[in-house]
């Protein structure tokens, strides 16, 4: 199976192109040019957009815009296409690159999208308490690793790839492939834009 995935929830986007498991390119891009990227994915391996078999998308949590971008991006090719859709959540993508961490994305508003007891959660960095020496990963972890390290768990350096989440993780924790429009994103909490209305 052809498969492409792709994740925008993060502003280091990622999109991947495997056949039967196995690696075949990765890149690092934008959320708005991830279409690009992988069509010279596609390029670089021998393949058109054609002969892909089935796609898959990150769903978030994240940035609204990036699941967006994703989301759109992977539904608009599955419906051209008449391919299978699955989504995968980012957390659980990023916890596949370092089994056994704690995923935590910056959520901005001094908050952080990270897993509690095993469920994706919008929370304030100083309400994780990890367990001593519990390694935690992603651009949240790096934002608040002085209180996590306080709390005594590890963060990788900065630079560490444990912390960008990658597509091809999205394409070997997928299941249950089905039509693009079924797959729904995970914001876990509402849009500053529809906050702002519900305020008025």
């Amino acid at each position: 199976m052809l498969t492409l995935a792709l994740d925008t929830a993060t502003p280091r986007s990622s999109c991947a192109l495997l056949k039967d498991g196995e690696l075949l390119g990765e890149r690092e891009t934008k959320a708005a040019a991830v279409l690009a990227a992988a069509d010279a994915l596609l390029a670089e391996a021998g393949y058109v957009t054609g002969d892909l078999e089935r796609i898959v998308c990150g769903i978030g949590p994240g940035s609204f815009t990036g699941i967006r971008i994703g989301l759109a991006v992977a539904r608009g090719l599955a419906l051209a296409l008449d391919l299978p859709l699955a989504g995968v959540s980012t957390l659980a993508a990023l916890q596949e690159g370092a089994p056994g961490s704690l995923p935590v994305i910056d959520a901005s508003r001094k908050e952080v999208f990270t897993l509690r007891g095993g469920e994706p959660a919008v929370v304030r960095p100083e309400d994780l308490k990890p367990a001593p020496g519990t390694v935690c990963i992603g651009d949240g972890a790096v934002r608040y690793r002085a209180l996590l390290e306080a709390a005594g768990a590890e963060v990788p350096p900065d630079g560490s790839e444990l912390h960008l989440v990658r597509a091809r993780f999205h394409a070997l924790l997928a299941a249950g492939f089905g039509p693009a429009e079924l797959v729904e994103p995970l914001y876990l909490r509402i849009p500053d834009a529809e906050k702002a209305i519900e305020q008025r």
